[in-house]
């Protein structure tokens, strides 16, 4: 599968208290970038300029690299002193490097590090920062438009007009969206939209925009009715008291009728550009992702002494449930600042009662149910594993609903602070489908995700249902989902794929669902992130 980029981010680095290694004159250092984001090889994604003299350089060449949230992208900073013309670095003095993730330094948006020597001792006090800015246009334009009195172009019934809006490019005219179809209806009000500023006019306010109206047919042969063009700086004139209005000219009508006027008027009622944030305007600005697992331990798995079961820890001290968490915590735990993470597990009998319990803490502590990093939730399922009776049913709600009392809470903040993924790593059948649907169903209204892994070879068909790719989950009362918040994916579909290919599978859409959730609410990042020019 092809991971998602998300977007482009920019790297500015600067250096302090370098190692000095000139006899009569300082280090004049430059900075190499090396990139891995599949444990094989290291490549050289590029190099700023060399700085004469300088032990506290501030490098003006920037990185631009693609930001894949699902991956776990290895960065290495190597810093050198260049003394002469060649590219090979292995002739010039190394001053010092820092390895880190591009997770961290787009979380943490400013990362000052101390520099390591080869063998990982300190570089003397030399530090490196690194911060992190995205490269984007992120405006919206938001449009309601409305036409009257439009030609009439069916014999039976009236025209059905819809409109087709086109950016000007180098080789001619790109369509950058289309309305709906407004049936029988020759003066009608298209539903409002919106379109990113980039499709519509690459950020010029003066460039001209084309808008065609055409009468829609089934069979797709969709008669013309007329085109105008304009310019965003004129549609922005519109408002709802006095609409900006288009003459809507069909030129072959033109040239056949004497006294032709026009086949109709476009009003634009509102055209106003807005910000839309993005995945990283909310992680730059302050925005924690609160990861959550949830294990299952119902008898299905089978007996965990056994080689034959899912819980089984091979000699190597992996199975199947150890490497869904590894795989999807060490990109997630890049986005959470405190690296506590709460772990459950449910279908169990659990000590000292013995009753079935459908969310017990992995470590046994209901009033403290974290644990450090993601080989803190590792560890807590090894030591629980051998205390706790498999048992069943194999029930879901519970662990959605204690997940959605948070993110219930995170919503009485009036910004986009908190959001929530909880990992559910499952073998089986749910029991309680009616209860999970209608737990999705109220979930899909709080910043919250879930992302179910199947694990061994059961039928996980009623997974897929609950991941509504192919249409709204709805309860057992009819209420439909408000959004997709549902990421289901079969462990053993990756067994011989590389080992980032589930997490990158499973957090694709994740980025895409944290800033539609925030911008349909209209939610600002705790802070706004801050340019560069701001930061120095």
């Amino acid at each position: 599968m092809a991971a998602q980029c998300v977007t482009k981010v920019e790297l500015t680095v600067s250096c302090d208290n370098l190692l000095d290694k000139d006899v009569g004159s300082k280090s004049d250092p430059l900075c190499v970038l090396q990139m891995n984001s599949s444990d094989t090889q290291w490549f050289e994604a590029g190099r700023t300029e060399k700085v004469q003299n300088c032990l506290c350089p501030k490098f003006s060449k920037k990185f631009v690299v693609d930001y894949y949230f699902e991956l776990v992208q290895k960065l290495k900073f190597g810093i050198y002193d260049i003394d002469n013309k060649t590219i090979d670095l292995s002739d010039d003095d190394f001053l010092g490097e820092l390895e880190c993730t591009l997770g961290q330094v787009v979380s943490s948006r400013k990362l000052t590090r101390p520099l390591a020597l080869k063998n990982k001792k300190p570089a003397g006090k030399g530090t490196i920062t690194i911060s992190a800015e995205e490269i984007k246009d992120n405006r919206v334009v938001n449009f309601e438009m409305e036409a009257r009195k439009l030609d009439n172009k069916d014999f039976f019934g009236k025209s059905d007009p819809y409109l087709e809006l086109y950016k000007q490019s180098e080789t001619g005219w790109e369509l950058a969206h289309r309305t709906e179809v407004v049936k029988n209806n020759l003066n009608p009000t298209w539903k409002p939209f919106g379109i990113p500023l980039r499709s519509l006019c690459g950020g010029d306010m003066d460039k001209p925009i084309k808008v065609e109206c055409y009468d829609y047919d089934d069979d797709g042969s969709h008669d013309l009715i007329g085109i105008f063009e304009t310019t965003l700086a004129r549609m922005q004139q519109a408002s709802r008291t006095s609409p900006a209005e288009f003459e809507c000219i069909n030129s072959k009508k033109k040239q056949k009728k004497k006294g032709y006027k026009n086949s109709g008027v476009v009003g634009v009622k509102l055209c106003q550009v807005v910000k839309e944030y993005t995945f990283l305007d909310y992680i730059m600005g302050g925005c924690q992702i609160n990861f959550t697992v949830a294990v299952d331990f119902t008898g299905s798995n089978g007996d965990p002494k056994s080689p034959q079961s899912l819980h089984y820890i091979s000699p190597q001290g992996v199975n199947e449930y150890l490497s869904a968490i590894w795989s999807v915590g060490m990109v997630i735990q890049d986005y959470d600042s405190d690296k506590m993470f709460p772990a459950f597990g449910f279908g169990a009998q659990v000590p000292p009662t013995w009753q079935v319990s459908h969310e017990f803490p992995l470590n046994f502590n209901p009033s403290n149910p974290f644990c450090t990093g993601i080989e803190g939730i590792v560890e807590a399922y090894r030591v629980c594993l051998p205390q706790v009776k498999l048992y069943g049913p194999t029930n879901f709600s519970p662990i959605i609903n204690h997940v959605a009392q948070f993110a219930t809470q995170a919503t009485q903040q009036t910004t986009a602070s908190q959001y929530f993924v909880l990992l559910i790593i499952t073998d089986g059948v749910i029991t309680d489908m009616d209860q999970t649907r209608s737990a999705i169903v109220n979930a899909s209204r709080l910043p919250m995700s879930i992302i179910i892994i199947g694990v061994g070879g059961a039928d996980f068909s009623a997974m897929e249902f609950l991941d509504g790719d192919d249409g709204r989950l709805r309860s057992m009362t009819g209420e439909a989902a408000m959004r997709d918040i549902v990421q289901f994916v079969p462990f053993r579909k990756f067994q011989n794929a590389p080992a980032q290919a589930l997490a990158q599978c499973v957090l694709a859409e994740l980025p895409d669902q944290v800033s539609s959730f925030y911008n349909s609410l209209k939610l600002k990042p705790p802070s706004e992130p801050v340019t560069p020019s701001q930061r120095s």
